[in-house]
């Protein structure tokens, strides 16, 4: 629970300070990727929450790894939270940022999982499906799952439409075992 607040805390103060230095968007482009970063890296996790690596190691580390990527805000920020002992929830203060933004803009973020991938064709038509449900902007993830055989699986916040054929092979077996046969 304690991360979550503090999270929330750190992540609402550096999107009002983006907000007034008109960084919103490059700062929210640099939390993803430091989200992504320290998600990928079990390593750089087990640096960060090391209490016996100094700050200062730690921030000529995150330094080297985000050097030209970062704005200037991002990572003078990135420096206070280390410097204020807090860098043990960097990723959880990168996420939530990523919400907070996303919820200030009116961004909708969904997921499409299919065999393939999408074409360009497909792409725009899902894009335009959730666009006019949403009347919002939509971030699109999209996912490949070689097991789906065909068909997609569309997930918008806590909604999932199934419409891959795995599901219908899955529905129709139900159905033959729920369905008693007669002999003749």
């Amino acid at each position: 629970m304690r991360h979550v607040i503090v999270a929330s805390r750190y992540a609402k103060s550096l999107l009002n300070l983006a907000a007034e230095k008109g960084v919103e968007g490059a700062t929210y482009a640099d939390m993803k990727l430091v989200a992504e970063t320290c998600g990928e890296s079990r390593d750089l996790d087990l640096l960060l929450k090391s209490p016996i690596v100094k700050s200062h190691k730690k921030i000529a580390i995150l330094g080297d790894i985000f050097k030209g990527k970062l704005n200037e805000l991002s990572q003078n920020f990135i420096n206070i939270i280390i410097s204020n002992k807090r860098e043990g929830f960097l990723y959880e203060i990168a996420l939530e940022y990523q919400d907070q933004y996303k919820a200030k803009n009116a961004i909708v973020t969904a997921t499409v999982t299919t065999a393939e991938g999408l074409d360009a064709d497909m792409k725009s038509a899902v894009l335009n499906l959730i666009k006019g449900g949403a009347n919002s902007e939509v971030e699109l993830i999209e996912r490949t799952d070689e097991d789906l055989i065909g068909g997609l699986i569309l997930r918008i916040g806590d909604k999932q439409y199934d419409g891959s054929l795995q599901r219908c092979l899955n529905d129709l077996k139900q159905e033959f075992n729920n369905t008693t046969h007669i002999a003749n």
